[in-house]
């Protein structure tokens, strides 16, 4: 158990010095223990490799915060647990279109062909009222099915700023057909 602590200490303090083989034997270590933990839970937004990614681009950001007399992996944990929680906290924010749901491919049975087509009328002119930004990256994700990594791809935003995006988009339809 000396031995393991040891080890610990002198890799906490090999990343808080940025030394880069540091991290990147944390990070082969420790990828796919954060990729379990993030597959535990079920995300409309992102993959389990986003967080693991994003955990250690917080790790590296605050790598002088790291605790030498904390066992690494705990703190690296904590780190990405906190991370998931955020991000479920804002999904949780999200709210379903309700009205204006519909499949673009085939209509539902309840609703007749005239009524998907009023409410794919419905949902252009509403997304038109967005912001061009806001407009493009829904439409890529919502409507043609685009993941936030191939939307990042495209735009050279990150993951943070589409789903944003896309958060401010859901409220603004809602508001829209709440007040409709």
């Amino acid at each position: 158990m000396l031995v393991i602590f040891m080890e610990n200490k002198k890799l906490i303090k090999r990343l808080k010095k940025g030394d880069q083989k540091a991290f990147k034997k944390a990070y082969c270590l420790y990828y796919p223990k954060l990729i379990h933990i993030a597959k535990r839970f079920k995300f409309k937004f992102l993959s389990p490799d986003d967080f693991a990614q994003e955990t250690f681009l917080k790790l590296y950001k605050n790598k002088s915060q790291l605790n030498e007399d904390v066992l690494f992996d705990k703190q690296l944990f904590v780190i990405c647990k906190n991370i998931i929680i955020n991000h479920l906290k804002r999904e949780n924010k999200v709210i379903p279109l309700g009205k204006l749901s519909f499949t673009i491919e085939a209509p539902e049975e309840s609703n007749t062909f005239e009524e998907q087509e009023h409410k794919k009328k419905q949902l252009h002119v509403l997304l038109t009222q967005l912001p061009q930004q806001q407009q493009k990256i829904y439409k890529l994700h919502k409507l043609e099915n685009y993941s936030y990594k191939e939307i990042a791809e495209i735009t050279g935003l990150s993951h943070k700023t589409i789903a944003n995006h896309i958060y401010l988009a859901h409220k603004f339809l809602q508001k829209k057909v709440s007040s409709a």
